[in-house]
């Protein structure tokens, strides 16, 4: 039986639960593949100990030790961040060596040069566990929806977000007594700044899109907003107008050009992603062949996690035994088929809007909002004023038609300046029925 040799860089959450699946699912993998693969070093400047159970692995804080040993086959890279990674994924590369990575950040951001790197050298790079933990989103795109157009990408992409809004909803607790609790409970990180702010989810449809539409793009061409001035009250409303602030990736091809954003966007209780709650991850792609397809699960975690990083593993343990390598395009398209795309500004799209006013309680200020509104060609759908919360400040709460978001704006900006207002408009988008 042939025998595969994997060297780990980072033992921590994912690391060790990469360990883990290959240790306990060992004998399945031989069943499945009739490959041994076996993880022989591990390399972790922190770690002293690994578990008795991985007596075979050697463990070392020199990540030469791996790339130097001839019978590593695979170089599995898990230690997160864009620094350290891409220079040891790149030696890893240039030392002929197959690499599997979680990383999404590494990847939205020096992906190109990696891939070029790896396809001169002859070597794949998996990294099914870079969007979406345990959820086959990568394969699905690569290999189940090969024979579509990709339509669309719409999808809740980062479980702390989820899982803060969901309490927000469920148990009407604000934003930052939910964020702490998440980081008590290690849901979310110590700094949350990529997670709340959607940032995160910008790196995961970066890859997405790559994959998708065959196409060129950066973190830069994404718009991102974050959910941290999402309140209860916002919560309260959208459920009152039939609706679930979720944090969406949104994605449309129109063919010349394709869409690119991240932010809160008020979900019909009706669309199946308005259904995941908690820390869940759930990816709608919509093909020309196949139309809507939903991936829901668990979009991190220890074992989800390793479980994705082993895929990819066994897929390329498959191929190096049949010396059949990059069979598979690893961003779905050819390298010479992946082109730059115009991105969608911001300022074209077209969608109903939330608008919460704190405005002070005078006598005219409806009217005078009305008549922004309306001089930038936006249509009050409905309005709802409830009573004074403090120091005289009143919430006044619209949902409007389709309107242009250059519109939106230019008279928000123009109703944050007057003298009534008291803060800053919160705007949520809504998703509309063509979009779902």
């Amino acid at each position: 039986m042939k025998e595969i040799q994997v060297g780990l860089i980072g033992f921590g959450t994912v690391g060790s639960g990469t360990a883990q699946v290959l240790y306990e699912q060992a004998e399945r993998i031989r069943k499945r593949t009739g490959l041994s693969i076996v993880l022989r070093r591990v390399v972790d400047i922190g770690v002293d100990t690994l578990p008795a159970h991985f007596h075979n692995v050697i463990l070392s804080k020199d990540v030469n030790d791996i790339f130097s040993d001839p019978d590593i086959d695979i170089v599995v890279e898990l230690i997160g961040g864009t620094t350290l990674a891409k220079t040891f994924v790149l030696q890893a590369i240039e030392h002929g060596k197959h690499v599997v990575t979680a990383n999404k950040a590494l990847l939205s951001e020096h992906g190109r040069e990696i891939f070029e790197t790896a396809a001169a050298n002859g070597v794949e790079v998996g990294f099914e566990a870079s969007v979406g933990g345990g959820i086959p989103l990568i394969k699905s795109l690569k290999e189940g929806l090969v024979a579509n157009k990709i339509m669309s990408i719409m999808g809740i992409m980062n479980g702390t977000a989820n899982y803060i809004l969901s309490q927000m909803t469920d148990h009407g607790t604000p934003f930052a007594e939910i964020l702490k609790d998440a980081q008590d409970k290690g849901f979310a990180e110590a700094d949350p700044t990529y997670d709340v702010e959607g940032i995160d989810t910008a790196h995961k449809l970066v890859i997405l899109m790559t994959m998708a539409y065959g196409m060129n793009i950066r973190l830069e061409d994404v718009a991102i907003e974050g959910i941290s001035r999402i309140e209860p009250i916002d919560i309260n409303f959208a459920r009152e107008f039939g609706y679930r602030i979720k944090l969406l990736a949104i994605s449309r091809n129109y063919g010349d050009h394709v869409e690119a954003r991240v932010h809160p966007t008020m979900v019909p209780e009706t669309h199946m992603l308005a259904s995941i709650n908690g820390a869940y991850n759930g990816v709608q792609f919509t093909g020309d062949m196949v139309e809507d397809v939903l991936l829901y699960g668990l979009g991190a975690g220890k074992m989800p996690t390793g479980s994705a990083v082993v895929a990819d593993i066994v897929d390329i343990a498959r191929n190096i035994s049949r010396g059949c390598i990059n069979r598979v395009p690893a961003l779905s398209y050819l390298p010479e088929h992946i082109k730059p795309r115009r991105i969608t500004p911001m300022a074209e799209l077209r969608c109903p809007y939330y608008f919460r006013i704190s405005t002070l309680d005078n006598p005219g200020v409806l009217s005078t909002i009305s008549g922004i509104l309306g001089k930038h060609d936006i249509s009050i759908e409905s309005v709802i004023q409830k009573g004074r919360r403090q120091q005289g400040t009143v919430p006044i709460v619209m949902r409007t038609y389709e309107a242009g978001e250059a519109n939106v704006q230019k008279a928000l900006a123009e109703i944050d300046g007057l003298e009534t207002s008291t803060d800053k408009t919160v705007m949520i988008r809504i998703l509309t029925d063509h979009e779902e």
